[in-house]
């Protein structure tokens, strides 16, 4: 039986997850999903978009706010134990018994797709962040140069959806988050006819407060 946060412990999925800690190698990302494991490379889009978004936040919010990079969170539902991208503490946010966040105190997920994982990010993933009640769930897709803002969860599922552009405002003064942050059109995943040359070292992430025992997937 699935037994998650307050509730108790899931020994498989713990196991699962750190079976999967240790065999990630560098520069993919792994979580799972469902109880099923999703592991892919980080594209140069994907790096372009943490770092732009990670760094507005860091300015918006300030030094003294928990920001987590592809740190675990669990989510509600069958063996949930996802990575995001980034998500946005409330202030006074404390572990749980086992060391891991609280999906209950988080007030923000950015997901950034890759190849692969669109059904996750738009199916599954965003179904999880809605049932747990996360307040703001963003969705970046570079292959389409727009983003998806999901907010108002109830009973389940999202009760608003906004499409913006990269490039556009997206405006969260209505959220618990408080500020407007754009994505910016560097973040966009060049096409196929591009021809794609070197790649691009990934942009340092900016020095974020970390607490003892945070686990990146990569």
């Amino acid at each position: 039986m699935e037994m998650v946060g307050d509730e108790g412990v899931d020994e498989e999925l713990e196991e699962m997850f750190e079976l999967l800690y240790a065999a990630t190698p560098e520069g993919y990302k792994s979580e799972i999903v469902g109880g099923a494991i999703c592991m892919v490379p980080k594209a140069d889009a994907y790096w372009d978009v943490v770092s732009d978004v990670l760094y507005q936040l860091r300015d918006l919010l300030g030094q003294e706010r928990q920001i987590k990079h592809e740190v675990r969170l669990d989510l509600p539902g069958y063996r949930n134990a996802f990575a995001p991208a980034l998500y946005v503490m409330a202030a006074g946010a404390e572990r749980d018994e086992r060391g891991n966040w609280r999906h209950q105190d988080v007030e923000f997920v950015l997901e950034v797709i890759r190849q692969g994982t669109a059904d996750y990010d738009y199916g599954r993933k965003r179904d999880a962040y809605a049932v747990g009640e996360v307040p703001v769930y963003l969705i970046a897709d570079p292959y389409t140069g727009r983003c998806h803002l999901h907010t108002l969860p109830q009973d389940g599922e999202y009760r608003s959806c906004l499409a913006v552009g990269f490039g556009d405002p997206i405006d969260l003064t209505h959220t618990a988050v408080g500020v407007v942050l754009t994505v910016g059109e560097s973040g966009r995943e060049p096409t196929a006819s591009s021809g794609g040359g070197a790649k691009r070292p990934p942009p340092e992430l900016p020095p974020q407060p970390e607490a003892d025992g945070d686990r990146r997937r990569g």
